[in-house]
C-alpha cells in the first residue's frame, strides 16, 4: 500500500475531527470522487475503491452533487 503524507493544517484536522470524519477515510473519498467528476475514472473503479457496490457509490455521488449523466442539452436531443 502507498501512503502519502499531506499537511492540512491544526484547523482542518480539528475540524474533520470534531465531525467525526477519519482524515484518512475522508481524503481517500474526496480524492475518488474528484477523479469520477473529472471523468478519470469510471462509476465502477471509484465503487471499487470506496469498497462499494457501483449503485450505492452512483447514488453516494449524486447525494453530493455529482451527476452520473453528464450530457449537455445538445446531447440528450
Amino acid at each position: 500500500m502507498s501512503t502519502a503524507q499531506i499537511d492540512l493544517g491544526d484547523d482542518l484536522a480539528a475540524l474533520l475531527h470534531f465531525v467525526n470524519h477519519p482524515i484518512q477515510h475522508t481524503a481517500r473519498e474526496f480524492i475518488v470522487l474528484e477523479l469520477y467528476r473529472r471523468g478519470s475514472i469510471s462509476s465502477g473503479k471509484a465503487a471499487q475503491l470506496l469498497g462499494m457496490s457501483r449503485w450505492q457509490f452512483i447514488h453516494h455521488a449524486s447525494q453530493l452533487g455529482i451527476p452520473y449523466f453528464d450530457m449537455t442539452e445538445d446531447e440528450w436531443t
